[in-house]
This record gives structure tokens, sequence and C-alpha cells, in this order.
């Protein structure tokens, strides 16, 4: 029997009971309240060598709307991506990306000299785009009911989104953006895309 598991949902599951377990205790808004249960700070990971503070921020957002942005197009870009590179691939493509795009966000800091409270799955869903754009162009510009074109133009819409408002971890985004697409060049074949 073909595992029925999906791993997008898990993931969006997984955030989105965090986030409601955070509720509950206080504030998902308030930096402080976030740096206390794992959001990223520079300082605390350079000099206190609290690492795992670039993963567990994946998982944390700051406010409904939020979580919900990231949420949706997790869900939307997801799932084709999914079938295409199966789970375990998928999984590692998410974890992978949005740790780099952490870290290129955390080097980012250090080299402007501006630390901020930073969290969020927008790294890793960042890197499922960057992904799920390499798998499209492998697949003569389509994958499933979406087109390269249509991913391009998701790319810059978002980017400049990002750009354009204040409080968005740009850093993060390009960086997990392009390793989720250089993850997929690496990780996916093909001839697997029927497999989950």
């Amino acid at each position: 029997m073909k595992n029925k598991l999906n791993m997008t949902v898990l993931l969006a599951a997984v955030n989105v009971i965090v986030f409601l377990a955070l509720s509950i205790q206080g504030m998902t808004e308030d930096a402080e309240f976030m740096l206390h249960h794992g959001a990223m700070y520079v300082p605390y990971v350079a000099e206190g060598d609290e690492y795992y503070r670039l993963f567990t921020c994946m998982f944390l957002h700051f406010g409904f709307e939020h979580l919900m942005n990231n949420m949706v197009v997790l869900l939307i870009v997801g799932w084709n991506l999914e079938m295409a590179v199966g789970k375990v691939k998928y999984l590692f493509l998410y974890i992978g990306s949005g740790l780099c795009g952490n870290v290129v966000s955390a080097i980012w800091d250090i080299r402007t000299g501006e630390y901020a409270v930073s969290a969020g799955a927008s790294g890793a869903v960042f890197g499922m785009i960057g992904a799920l754009l390499y798998v499209a162009l492998r697949n003569r510009g389509r994958i499933g009911d979406i087109s390269g074109r249509g991913i391009g133009f998701m790319v810059i819409v978002t980017l400049y989104y990002g750009f354009s408002n204040t409080g968005v971890d740009n850093a993060a985004h390009v960086g997990g953006l392009l390793s989720g697409f250089l993850l997929a060049v690496l990780l996916y074949r093909k001839r697997e895309r029927e497999y989950g």
C-alpha cells in the first residue's frame, strides 16, 4: 500500500500547531516573546552558540497574517514540488533551503551590523519556489498546472513585495530561493517524477 502521508500538509500543520501553541502562551508579534521561544537573533547565534535558532525560527511566525502568507504559498507550491521529487527529497529541500536562507540572513546581518529578531518559514518557502522553477525548466517549462513563466512571475512579485516593504528578511528570501534551486539541481532526476 502506497504511503499517503503528504509532507506539504504535514509541514503546514506543524507550522500552524506551533503558532497556535505560542498564541495561547503570549503575543506572537512580540519580538521578546518570540526570541524566548526560538526566533533567530544573530548575536545569540554567533556569540552565544545558539545554532539551533537557525532551525527553530523556521517554524515561528510573527502573527496570523505572516503565518497565512507563508502557508498559502507553501501549500500551492509545495504540493506540485512534492509530487515531482518525492517526500524525502522534498523534506530535505524544505529544511535545507530554510537553513541556507537563515545562514545567508545571518551573514547579511553581520555584514551590515543591523540585527533584528527574525522568524518565519519564508526562506524554506522561497526554497520550494526555487526548486519548483528548476523542475519546471527541466520539464519544458511546466510542472503540473504551473508554468515556468508563472513561477518566474511569482518570484518577481514576491521579491518586489519584500524589497518595497519594511520588516522583511529579504536576505533569507534570496538565500532560500537560490539554495532551493541549487539543491534541486543536485536532487531532482526527471525519471523519478512519479515516485513519492
